[in-house]
């Protein structure tokens, strides 16, 4: 018999490397970020937990993560949302303990076909299957944002004091970084994890579950910008998007027609307004 308990996977790893960089190789410690997949289940009133949705995720802030996803994804309203917990299956594995995540419902809820269908994402893309942009915004409304938003000078400063807060980065060079802004730059939440969209995802879910809107001035983005991450801001009424990184041409059609000021190539010497 053993006694051993499943230990939840930490966000890095340590690694051994050997590097190249002068006339002699030279061995030492690195760390690489970590990749693990999380399935997301979905409890119903009356209805037992369905898979809803498997993606390749840094763990840490998987409840957020989940809570986000759900939003986002147009699957469930913040006030709907009874409980999220890591689910205790009799049936996992020691290492599936933390990679399975249950979150019950107050209501019904009917996972649209393409839920239902995939059974597994990846961290290099998020929401797809969209044929159009006015059907991305017709089956995830929100209210457009109506207060404040960055100003250009305001933008510049914004992927500094994002960079500022990637420890994981830092560590690994391995992960992207989503950050939520008020109009004057100040960053409310930051999250880092190896899929854009899931570091999406936990910023709007820490807000969800700490009972505070998602909607906000801004969403701040280590990379570039895709029509699966425009979906997202729209989802939850953000009013602009800031990037490092450039907007694909989809990306910018689905800002503009959601009213979202889009800003890619930013740093401090200067950023490119897309909408």
């Amino acid at each position: 018999m053993t006694t051993d308990r499943a230990r939840r996977p930490g966000p890095s790893v340590r690694t051994r490397v050997v590097e190249h960089a002068g006339p002699d190789p030279v061995s030492r410690e690195d760390r690489l970020i970590t990749e693990e997949p999380l399935e997301i289940r979905v409890r119903a009133a009356g209805v037992e937990p369905r898979r809803a949705w498997v993606t390749m995720r840094t763990p840490g802030h998987d409840f957020e993560l989940a809570a986000g996803w759900l939003v986002n994804e147009g699957l469930a309203t913040q006030d709907g949302l009874v409980q999220v917990a890591y689910c205790t299956d009799a049936d996992l594995t020691p290492e599936q303990e933390f990679n399975v995540v249950t979150v019950t419902l107050a209501g019904g809820a009917e996972l649209p076909h393409r839920h239902v269908a995939a059974s597994a994402g990846s961290s290099a893309c998020g929401v797809c299957g969209k044929d159009s942009v006015s059907e991305a915004l017709a089956t995830r409304p929100a209210a457009r944002w109506s207060g404040d938003r960055p100003a250009a000078d305001v933008v510049r400063r914004l992927p500094d004091a994002l960079r500022e807060r990637q420890k994981l980065f830092a560590r690994t060079g391995g992960v992207h970084a989503a950050g939520l802004a008020d109009a004057d730059g100040t960053l409310l939440v930051v999250r880092e994890d190896v899929g854009r969209h899931n570091a999406v995802d936990k910023v709007v879910g820490a807000r969800v579950l700490a009972g505070e809107p998602p909607a906000s001035a801004c969403l701040v983005l280590s990379g570039r910008v895709g029509f699966e991450l425009v979906q997202k801001a729209a989802a939850s009424g953000i009013g602009s998007i800031v990037a490092v990184g450039a907007p694909t041409s989809l990306a910018a059609a689905l800002a503009r027609e959601a009213g979202i000021d889009l800003w890619g190539f930013t740093s401090g010497r200067r950023t490119v307004s897309y909408s």
